[in-house]
C-alpha cells in the first residue's frame, strides 16, 4: 500500500481529479453491467426454476472491491491536498 501511496503523492493535482472521475465512470459503468446480469440471472432464475443461479447475485458484487478502494485512496489524497 505505501508504493500506491508513494505514487499518488507524485502525481499532479489535475492528474488526480482526472483519474477519480475515470475510476468513478468506471465504477458506474460496471454498476450497469451488473444491474443487467441481476435482473436477467432474476428473470432466468424464475422462469426456468432454476433457483440455484440466484447464489451467484452474492458474487456479481465483489469487482466493486478493488474500485472502491482505489477511489478511496485518490479521495484521500485530494483531500490531503485541500482540492474540492
Amino acid at each position: 500500500m505505501n508504493t500506491k501511496a508513494n505514487r499518488l503523492e507524485e502525481v499532479s493535482t489535475a492528474e488526480l481529479l482526472n483519474k477519480k472521475k475515470k475510476i468513478a465512470g468506471a465504477a458506474i459503468g460496471l454498476g450497469i453491467v451488473s444491474l443487467i446480469a441481476v435482473i436477467v440471472l432474476c428473470y432466468l432464475a424464475i422462469t426456468k426454476k432454476n433457483y440455484v443461479l440466484l447464489t451467484l447475485l452474492g458474487g456479481i458484487f465483489i469487482p466493486f472491491l478493488p474500485i472502491f478502494i482505489s477511489l478511496k485512496h485518490v479521495d484521500q489524497e485530494i483531500k490531503l491536498r485541500n482540492v474540492e
